[in-house]
């Protein structure tokens, strides 16, 4: 369990403009790298002609073959530098666990239900797409990597959502799309065809392969490098490919819809109120759940990012294999990243600057020993990153 003790201390101004100059030209432009990723990604899914529909082609088992080679490449970094060893140190900590599943499983989905009905009544297609967008939970562990956020937490909170995921989501999409607007007298509903079995895939694809990736590239290579080696030389060299897979994936995402979402701005605007106002709710909320429960800011951040995150693939699998490529169902789920995308990276900002607000947990000074050890060895560690500067530093190695 982690309770608070002493205020981290606040990195030297001398020391912050190193860090920042170390800083790769990717790193130091990243919020400007994904805007332009998006912006790239609408212009050939507009001026491409077919391009969309080729895209959408390539599948196997209702799974896109680019979406899956984005994430399996924007994954494998991340979770290669996830201590294993130390996941059972997350594992005990049940106020960590609990409030994860609570956010998750009951908060998120009923969150995203009221803002779909509040903001888009007389819409029942895009509606119903931001709700499966509310039931697919988070799987990725960029934006908390990002933001400094405990990654063997991240991996421990990732893995409890896939497996939630599996077992839940068809019952919840009956909830929350058939039996509770018949119950609150909102109509009669949507029926979700979706088979477990295809969730199952599903997330093992975007998840199990990476994770399994991860994991025996860690042992292997601590056995063969040792462990300072392999964090100091090995991760340093693919660290970077996290955010070639996110650029990438965000290129094939916006390209599959860039079509339709520059040719119905409009609705694209109704659509993207109220997952806007669903990241602020969850992330705002959560981050001061995690405060109020004395964690350390490292799981706080986790535990926000992985309540505001949405697993979109998921959603846009189950929605274009229920309501078809070019519905509105789908059109929700694409519009989703085009909102989730830079409002998380501004969020990944904006906890940088709260971390110094934190009081620091047992292990704090440790952490930070390690950090400032690696920054001697490899330039900037993650941690390292001071609050106000680039958080592109979350690709280097903690």
């Amino acid at each position: 369990m982690i309770t608070p003790t002493t205020r981290p201390a606040a990195t030297p101004p001398a020391e912050d403009a190193s860090i920042v100059a170390k800083l790769s030209t990717l790193d130091r432009f990243l919020a400007v790298w994904i805007l332009l990723a998006m912006a790239l990604g609408l212009g050939l899914g507009r001026l491409v002609p077919g391009l969309n529909d080729a895209l959408a082609k390539v599948e196997i088992g209702g799974i896109s073959l680019p979406i899956a080679a984005g994430l399996l490449i924007m994954m494998y970094p991340v979770l290669a530098k996830v201590r294993y060893d130390r996941l059972d140190a997350v594992t005990g900590d049940k106020r960590l666990m609990i409030s994860s599943l609570v956010v998750n499983w009951v908060a998120g989905p009923a969150v995203m239900f009221a803002l779909a009905w509040i903001f888009l009544p007389d819409l029942p297609e895009y509606r119903t797409g931001l709700i499966i967008v509310g039931l697919a939970r988070c799987i990725a562990m960029i934006w908390n990597d990002l933001a400094c956020g405990d990654r063997e937490a991240a991996a421990v909170l990732v893995a409890l959502n896939s497996v939630f995921q599996v077992v839940a989501f068809g019952v919840l999409g009956w909830f929350y799309l058939e039996l509770l607007p018949g119950l609150l007298g909102l109509g009669e509903g949507e029926h979700l065809d979706i088979s477990i079995g295809k969730i199952a895939l599903n997330v093992a694809v975007f998840l199990g392969v990476p994770l399994l990736a991860g994991f025996l590239t860690r042992r292997v290579g601590e056995r063969k490098l040792g462990r300072e080696r392999y964090e100091t030389r090995f991760l340093p060299r693919i660290g970077p490919w996290a955010l070639y897979g996110l650029l990438f994936t965000i290129v094939v995402l916006f390209a599959l819809q860039g079509k339709t979402i520059t040719s119905q701005p409009l609705d694209v605007v109704r659509i993207a109120v109220p997952p806007l106002v669903y990241f602020a709710l969850m992330w705002f909320g959560t981050f001061a759940l995690g405060k109020a429960l004395g964690l350390a800011y490292d799981r706080t951040a986790t535990l926000a990012f992985t309540a505001a995150g949405n697993n979109f693939e998921l959603a846009i699998a189950v929605a274009i294999t229920t309501f078809g490529v070019t519905s509105g169902q789908a059109l929700s789920g694409v519009v989703g990243p085009l909102i989730e995308v830079p409002v998380l990276i501004g969020l990944v900002y904006v906890s940088l600057a709260w971390r110094k607000k934190f009081a620091a947990g047992p292990g704090a000074a440790r952490r930070a020993a390690t950090a400032e050890r690696r920054l001697r060895h490899s330039g900037p560690a993650v941690r390292a990153v001071s609050p106000g500067t680039s958080p592109g530093g979350g690709a280097r190695p903690r």
